[in-house]
């Protein structure tokens, strides 16, 4: 694989901790954006403090609502928006400065699969020219070997090499999502960071695509981070979910613990919320969490846990003190981080 001459850092031997290495870590990650008018600026702040690792062919699924700085995470990861605060290591390299080559080894070893496949792809490029691309500019490969790499990604993504020659604009929304994995995996990436790429397919589309990365995962054993607002899409493919809320992680473990067991009044209230989990999945937890009101402005985002205003467990301590991911008793051998001052009885009254 790509920059397989750098050693990887060992994960931390924490409770239950996966014993695989991490490839890309992020610590403490900070993204603020300006708003308002130049007489009166503000600052939204995307991405608050989120601390997260992807360990060596694993699955990190990302879940949250709109607006909670999924997408802003994900381009910090990829390199595409530098952090204002916290760092980002690959593969044990802290490459937050964006020096030149830290830029081209996140480039080479971290790619990126978009949204949406209409507007990915440069409508005046064949699809030859779209996957060789990334080559060309690594300069990884001669012309010829390029061609001959092309073909066989098509193969890798379910598309024949006579396609080569075609434009974007003659291919369906599921077809140009599997170029765009093609292009992904033109550098023999370690990681490969999906912000929602099923999200603009059809239903009977995106089934085939989310089975499409998971044959490449296990095929290749590249690290997915995948994006969703579908949390059953999430459980099919992911190995460990994070729970984003306004900026920050409210819960990162397992899968199981996440789905069976959700600690944080946030993860209840989703995974009670979700049309499209089973009746078997929403009867784990013992009444329907309805969350009321809107997510606050990220602008002028609550003091203490962001949840609190539309948290139903809410105390006084929840609204003053900020609190941190943290450990809890586990019956299970399950690994799971939580930020809740009231985390244990949360999962008490789940049960």
């Amino acid at each position: 694989m790509n920059a397989a001459d750098t050693p990887l850092a060992e994960a931390p031997a924490t409770g239950t901790a996966d014993a695989r290495p991490v490839v890309l870590e992020a610590k403490d990650l900070v993204r603020t954006f300006s708003s308002g008018s130049a007489l009166n600026p503000t600052r939204v702040s995307a991405v608050d403090g989120v601390s997260l690792q992807l360990r060596a062919g694993e699955v990190l699924g990302v879940v949250g609502e709109s607006g909670c700085g999924k997408s802003t995470l994900a381009r910090m990861l990829v390199g595409l928006d530098r952090p204002d605060a916290g760092t980002l290591s690959y593969r044990g390299d802290d490459v937050t400065a964006g020096r030149r080559r830290d830029r081209r080894l996140l480039r080479r070893g971290v790619q990126m699969i978009f949204q949406d496949p209409y507007t990915s792809l440069d409508p005046r490029m064949t699809v030859h020219d779209i996957i060789a691309e990334p080559m060309a500019a690594a300069r990884t490969a001669r012309a010829a070997e390029r061609t001959e790499r092309v073909a066989e990604l098509l193969g890798l993504v379910g598309l024949s090499d006579e396609m080569m020659g075609r434009f974007p604009h003659q291919f369906s929304g599921g077809q140009r999502q599997r170029i765009g994995i093609a292009r992904a995996l033109a550098l023999e990436p370690d990681v490969l960071v999906c912000d929602e790429p099923v999200s603009a397919l059809d239903v009977s589309v995106q089934a085939q695509v989310i089975n499409l990365l998971g044959d490449i995962q296990k095929r290749l054993g590249v690290s997915i981070l995948f994006i969703a607002h579908d949390l059953s899409v999430v459980r099919h493919i992911a190995d460990r979910v994070a729970v984003m809320y306004l900026g920050r992680v409210a819960e990162i473990g397992d899968t199981d613990a996440i789905y069976e067991r959700p600690a944080h009044p946030y993860t209840q209230a989703l995974l009670s919320a979700s049309p499209s989990l089973s009746r078997a999945d929403r009867g784990r937890l013992s009444r329907r969490r309805i969350l009321e009101g809107e997510p606050p402005s990220p602008v002028n985002p609550p003091t203490g846990c962001r949840f609190n205003p539309r948290c139903w467990m809410s105390t006084e301590e929840c609204r003053t003190t900020v609190p941190l991911l943290r450990e809890i008793p586990e019956p299970l051998p399950l690994e799971r981080l939580v930020a809740c001052h009231r985390a244990e009885d949360a999962v008490t009254a789940a049960a």
